[in-house]
């Protein structure tokens, strides 16, 4: 166990270790330096948390402290492990995921004056996420949760010369401030009511603790206190994994270099919302309420923001916007209680989101950082690596077989089917639309960039070719799990892979009802076949092959003939809008208000000014008595004697 626990150190350490010989001794090392010793110490990570793996799946686990910082009581605030099997499948795709992205990296920012600093910067994003995901208590999940933020922030405002790169990392900081304010919250309320921040010592208690109330508003009425708990955490997942409404920083988080942005969305930052939910299924089983909330708005988020991804050119946006799709199935999966599914979507989400982003990025390469997909159009036989992983990419992302999407969407899908959870029926049908949607847009991003007649111009098309090899072995190494992870659904969503690290209450096991009808793999796509789900993903591929490759003239006649709906979608429902009206200009106006009737009328008015001048007033009235003549302070002498003489008269009388 001595060992094992140093594995468990080496994992995080590793990319710290990295992170910081890059960072602080990038120019000694150089930039060849710079990524060997970042790709190096995640190489170790992988390798370190496949052993943890292995030895998870023996049975073994692991949960208990590395260090105390501070006792307070019976209160410990520490940093500690829990090594379970949840555990231990994050640790497994995180590093993979940032290998493959680090990597890549070598290739996309070969000529980026910033070279060192990002290869730091995307190995302290690892680390970050790893101690989130090991943590064993609140303390540390918040410490990773900032951490992912933090550095999230300084990687989309990479190229900080940029203005709009500038105002992305503003966005998606003060964002998740809104969303962090109710996580903390949440952990708050978790303090002072359990006594303890230890994920084992709350979750032994929550059964007894689900009746207790709390009166959130004096005279306000009571609330069952995990539902308030579970609404404040859930309010810091829809932050970090970007559910409506507080999704409006992801697709800006594009500014970023295209490595990052593949970070982010496949296997860090967007991921630990959902990650600390199915964490949290102890709590969550408890309150009926807040399972409702997190399936409607996961829902909500799946639907919304796929119809938004078809009205978009920009390539990494129309990913971006997938992506949030994506993560509303998962959001989806956790309020129906399908734990297993979330996470397992997640899994194979990571593998093939990563390559639709790195695809992109090596299209972005060939076209000399050319984003927009009007002006593509005819790569398929020059880039024919990049077009063949970034096919495998769109086909798993509609969820068709027998890619790894079509196992993980089918599965989450079918769960709501049978969920008993407030709003299934509902969420349902919105999934059902966010699958053809999502069938649309994968294909239409895939049939304007790389079928069709090229619309670059002739000296451009003339220099494109296939990116180097470090570009496109990772895709490669990313596409094969993106074919292959979905046959694992037998033992992660259908099996007891999980076993005790997800907590599931018998009368919202919905994933139970799918086991007893579940016959094995060929069985499960057989039944998938014959479902919505794929005859929807597949009229949607269709779809977007008659629309951008027969009738390409259709798409801008259909705009204009829905014209204010499509608009509505295409401005992303006007939340940017609005959140600038509300936030930014209402901060303005406050601001505003604060300057001119604050600080100007009052504090320098009256306060400051004031003050001077009514202490000049009093000092030219007493200049005057002062005068220095011995007549006028005789005078004076007298008429006060005069005076003193009238009020004894007056008195006396």
């Amino acid at each position: 166990m001595t060992s094992m626990k140093a594995l468990y150190l080496l994992v995080p350490l590793a990319p710290l270790a990295g992170s910081l010989i890059a960072g602080l001794g990038g120019r000694a090392i150089g930039r060849a330096g710079a990524h060997w010793v970042t790709i190096l110490s995640v190489a170790i990570a992988f390798v370190a948390s496949c052993v943890v793996f292995s030895d998870v799946l023996a049975g073994n686990s692991f949960n208990g402290s590395v260090y105390t910082w501070v006792t307070m009581g019976d209160t410990r605030l520490e940093v500690g492990f829990l090594i379970d099997r949840l555990t231990a499948l994050m640790m497994v795709v995180v590093t993979f995921v940032s290998l493959m992205v680090h990597v890549y990296t070598i290739g996309y920012m070969a000529d980026d004056p910033g070279y060192q600093r990002f290869f730091s910067y995307i190995s302290l994003f690892t680390f970050s996420m790893l101690m989130l995901v090991m943590s064993n208590n609140f303390l540390q999940l918040f410490f990773g949760w900032e951490a992912v933020g933090l550095v999230s922030y300084l990687l989309i405002g990479f190229w900080y010369t940029r203005e709009s790169a500038i105002y992305a990392n503003l966005k998606a900081f003060l964002v998740n401030r809104v969303g962090d304010f109710g996580f903390v919250l949440g952990i708050g309320l978790v303090l002072a009511n359990f006594g303890t921040l230890d994920y084992a010592a709350v979750f032994e208690r929550a059964p007894a603790m689900a009746g207790q109330t709390i009166d959130l508003i004096p005279g306000g009425g009571a609330s069952l206190l995990l539902t308030v708990v579970c609404i404040c955490l859930f309010i810091g997942a829809m932050g970090k994994s970007a559910q409506f409404p507080l999704h409006v920083w992801l697709p800006d988080s594009m500014e970023g270099p295209t490595p990052i942005s593949a970070l982010i969305h496949a296997a860090t930052m967007v991921t630990a919302g959902i990650f600390m939910v199915a964490r949290m299924s102890p709590l969550f089983e408890w309150s009926e309420t807040a399972l409702s909330l997190v399936l409607v708005i996961g829902a909500l988020t799946a639907a919304a923001m796929a119809l938004v991804a078809i009205t978009q050119y920009d390539i990494k946006r129309v990913v971006a916007y997938s992506t949030l799709s994506q993560l509303g199935y998962m959001t989806a999966a956790l309020g129906a209680s399908a734990y297993s599914a979330g996470i397992f979507h997640l899994m194979t989400h990571a593998f093939f989101k990563a390559v639709l982003f790195l695809g992109a990025g090596s299209v972005i390469i060939a076209l000399h950082h050319e984003q927009d997909m009007r002006r593509m159009g005819g790569l398929r036989k020059l880039m024919p690596i990049t077009y063949f992983t970034m096919l495998i990419g769109a086909l798993a992302n509609a969820g068709l077989p027998p890619f790894s999407g079509f196992f993980s969407k089918d599965a989450i899908i079918e769960a709501v089917h049978e969920s008993s959870v407030a709003g299934a029926g509902f969420a349902f049908w919105l999934l059902l639309a966010a699958v053809f949607a999502g069938g649309v847009y994968s294909f239409r991003l895939l049939f304007m960039t790389f079928h069709g007649v090229p619309r670059m111009d002739a000296q451009l098309r003339a220099h494109i070719h296939e990116s180097p090899k470090v570009v496109t072995v990772p895709l490669v190494l990313l596409a094969i799990p993106s074919v292959a992870a979905g046959w694992w659904i037998g033992r992660f969503v259908m099996g007891d892979y999980f076993g005790t690290s997800l907590f599931v209450r018998p009368p919202h096991d919905a994933i139970a009802k799918l086991t007893a009808g579940y016959h094995g793999l060929w069985s499960f796509l057989l039944h998938g076949l014959a479902g919505n789900a794929f005859w929807l993903a597949l009229s949607g591929a269709v779809v977007a092959w008659y629309l951008y490759t027969i009738r390409v003239d259709l798409p801008k006649r259909i705009a204009i003939a829905f014209g204010p709906l499509y608009a509505l979608v295409e401005r992303k429902y006007g939340f940017d809008e609005l959140y600038a009206w509300l936030f930014a200009g209402g901060a303005r106006a406050i601001g505003r208000g604060l300057w001119r009737g604050g600080d100007q009328t009052v504090i320098d008015g009256v306060i400051i000014n004031g003050s001077a001048r009514l202490m000049g007033w009093f000092a030219g009235i007493v200049r005057q008595l002062q005068s220095g003549f011995l007549y006028r302070y005789a005078f004076a002498m007298l008429l006060g004697v005069l005076g003193l003489m009238w009020v004894l008269r007056v008195f006396k009388a």
